[in-house]
């Protein structure tokens, strides 16, 4: 049974992730730093599959991720070669990217969200050890990540790679992630979990204020206060998550919304830059200013409305990934075993024959049907 709650929040960060990269807003890292929750929820599920099916469950979970990546793949990268990008071995990181793969100008701009794949990757390929170590150590191994990072920050590890780097900023997430599933989070009683997370939190803010970056005080131009807010964020907005969000489902087209973006995820995180990058010569040419909030409300909507178009053409590609059943819209309601039963019509009988079976030449009568109650079974 999936977690609502968890699957609305995949959903706002999601959209947050849109909308910031359409308007540009640092508030909006600040308010839902939706990066780190969704390495979060996303740690979280790889030690339910760990736990499900042991060390098989990186070859799934890296299933699930690449066949999208090599849609996008299939499209921009024959456009880029065209465009000025060298034919290298490196254009195979497109199929794996372990590391960034190659991109000319306008592709590293329109396809930056890359990196999110890159991290992932390692993270998943990664999480066999890490969760055999998180549960003989569960508190040294948390910590290591945000160790890391400071030692990058303070300047003792000088020009680390890239992927080690991020270790530091997003694998503490990840690994709160395993703590959501283990139930540790849940074990934290509120007068250790709410002080803890205010300090943190306390600390982050800080170090952001007094650290500002290239673009103001966006936590993507700050690590180290972007890696202490984040797990403030997630103890209480994981750590305290109910068991369950049935008031998701009260309202059909928010229930519907989540549905369909959580299903959708990869593809509309994947595709929604290059219509970003696309649409901002729309701003010069008819006038609009990155301020104006009539612009901006238009260029989100039409971002949203062109990644939908793209989705319907091939989203469907996430659902073959987890071997499910394609659909064009995910998340339509399911007929039951016995609703269908109860629509299908029936077969006509035997000639001669009346409303009984013949077993040895006699009668037998016909089984009666059970009466109809307002409970259907599921």
């Amino acid at each position: 049974m999936r977690n609502r709650y968890l699957d609305l929040l995949r959903f706002l960060a999601i959209v947050r992730v849109v909308v910031y990269h359409v308007t540009g807003w640092a508030a909006l890292t600040l308010i839902f730093p939706a990066m780190s929750v969704m390495f979060a929820l996303a740690g979280s599920l790889m030690a339910a599959s760990l736990d499900r099916t042991g060390v098989p469950a990186v070859a799934r979970r890296l299933r699930r991720l690449l066949p999208s990546l090599w849609v996008l793949a299939a499209v921009f990268v024959p456009a880029m070669l065209l465009t000025g990008l060298p034919l290298t071995p490196k254009v195979l990181l497109w199929l794996f990217p372990v590391s960034d793969p190659p991109a000319n100008q306008w592709g590293a701009i329109a396809l930056s969200p890359i990196w999110y794949l890159r991290d992932y990757l390692w993270f998943v390929l990664a999480s066999p050890v890490a969760l055999w170590l998180f549960r003989r150590a569960p508190l040294p191994t948390l910590l290591a990540p945000y160790a890391l990072l400071g030692a990058i920050e303070f300047g003792v590890l000088a020009n680390p790679p890239t992927v080690l780097r991020e270790f530091g900023l997003y694998f503490g997430a990840w690994l709160l992630g395993f703590a959501h599933h283990d139930g540790l989070l849940r074990r934290i009683a509120n007068r250790v979990l709410v002080p803890l997370a205010a300090a943190l939190g306390a600390a982050g803010l800080c170090w952001i204020l007094t650290h500002p970056g290239p673009r103001g005080h966006d936590l993507n131009d700050i690590h180290l206060g972007n890696a202490l807010w984040s797990a403030a964020f997630i103890l209480v907005a994981i750590g305290r998550a109910p068991a369950a969000a049935p008031w998701v489902d009260r309202i059909p087209a928010l229930g519907r919304a989540v549905t369909v973006l959580n299903r959708r995820a990869l593809t509309v995180y994947l595709w929604h830059m290059p219509f970003v990058v696309a649409l901002t010569p729309l701003v010069d040419v008819v006038g609009w200013s990155h301020q104006d909030p009539l612009g901006l409300a238009f260029r989100v909507a039409l971002v949203f409305a062109l990644v939908g178009v793209v989705t319907l053409l091939v989203g469907w590609v996430e659902d073959l990934a987890a071997r499910r059943t394609p659909e064009l819209v995910p998340g339509r309601p399911r007929r039951s075993a016995a609703e269908r039963a109860a629509a299908a019509p029936a077969s006509p009988a035997p000639a001669g024959a009346e409303t009984g079976l013949a077993v040895a030449g006699a009668r037998v009568p016909s089984p009666r049907a059970p009466e109809r109650s307002g409970l259907t079974p599921r």
